[in-house]
């Protein structure tokens, strides 16, 4: 007996009946209502919502990455001009070479905060957030994109600022250990831009946001070590400062390029910072998840 090929199932109308002649041409059944036609990863979608956020900073990047690189090097001029001018050293190098890894990476956390905690804020003041809440998106996709874009602004605006202070008198930016760079520079990077979509998912005008970023990311980034070793404070803010995440983010991003840091006497201290930093990552991003899947302040 000759085997046969039953043919596809069509939404004829006519159930168990083929269509006769004349009649329009089959049209393909679509799924039940409520099966997902999108499974896994929709790659489409999340790459599409990456590259809106990346195209929106860089659509004004004379604001977003260049306007910060000037900023930063004129933090560099004014701290070295006031308090480097007597030859001093700070881990066996000038002044300005142990501040400058410092400003770098503050300046990729708090654009990374600025990029992030935008996205969800403006479109909830504008009335556009169901651009971004319509989409075929699961929560840990919007989150990624939103996320991913913002490490990608961080990343150019130190390329930025590490390319203008190569050519400041008395700045040595040679890598002693480029993982360390790296590490702490995405770390760094990941934990404001979580920080920051947070902030965005609380904030339901631009005043919260300015209030986050003047008396919670300010603070924590210039009193985390950037213009000083914290041996030289006294024992209880010295207390204070390893319980800031900050901290271990500006002095493993130094010890990239110096070889030297105030996390600890040995590279195992650093190194036990560097997964002390992805651990509070990886719970920070578990918050916010959860957060953003509840749809707190998000959907009325």
């Amino acid at each position: 007996m000759t085997d046969q090929v039953q043919p596809a199932s069509f939404d004829t109308g006519r159930e168990g009946q083929s269509p006769p002649p004349g009649d329009a041409p089959p049209v393909a059944r679509f799924p039940a209502r409520g099966v997902p036609i999108i499974t896994g990863v929709n790659r489409v979608g999340l790459w599409s919502l990456y590259l809106k956020e990346v195209r929106r900073f860089l659509k004004v990047q004379t604001q977003t990455i260049w306007a910060p690189a000037v900023t930063t090097l004129l933090f560099l001029v004014i701290f070295t001009v006031a308090l480097g001018r007597s030859d001093r050293t700070i881990l066996g190098v000038n002044f300005a070479t142990f501040i400058a890894p410092g400003l770098i990476v503050m300046a990729m956390m708090q654009n990374a905060f600025a990029n992030s905690s935008f996205s969800l804020l403006t479109g909830k003041i504008q009335g556009t957030i169901i651009d971004l809440l319509m989409p075929p998106l699961s929560t840990g996709e919007l989150m990624t994109g939103i996320v991913a874009a913002a490490i990608t602004r961080a990343v150019a605006v130190g390329v930025a600022v590490a390319a203008a202070m190569a050519f400041y008198p008395g700045v040595d930016l040679e890598l002693a250990h480029p993982w360390a760079v790296v590490w702490f520079g995405l770390m760094g990077a990941t934990m404001l831009a979580l920080i920051g979509l947070l902030a965005s998912i609380w904030a339901e005008k631009f005043d919260h946001n300015a209030a986050i970023t003047n008396f919670v990311i300010a603070p924590l980034s210039l009193l985390s070590g950037t213009f000083y070793v914290i041996d030289n404070l006294s024992p209880l803010f010295q207390a204070i400062s390893r319980a800031n995440p900050f901290f271990y983010v500006i002095s493993g991003f130094r010890f990239g390029f110096l070889g030297e840091s105030d996390i600890g006497n040995t590279n195992q201290a650093v190194i036990h910072g560097a997964i002390g930093l992805a651990v509070f990552n990886v719970a920070l991003a578990w918050g916010v998840y959860r957060v953003l899947k509840s749809g707190w302040k998000i959907r009325s």
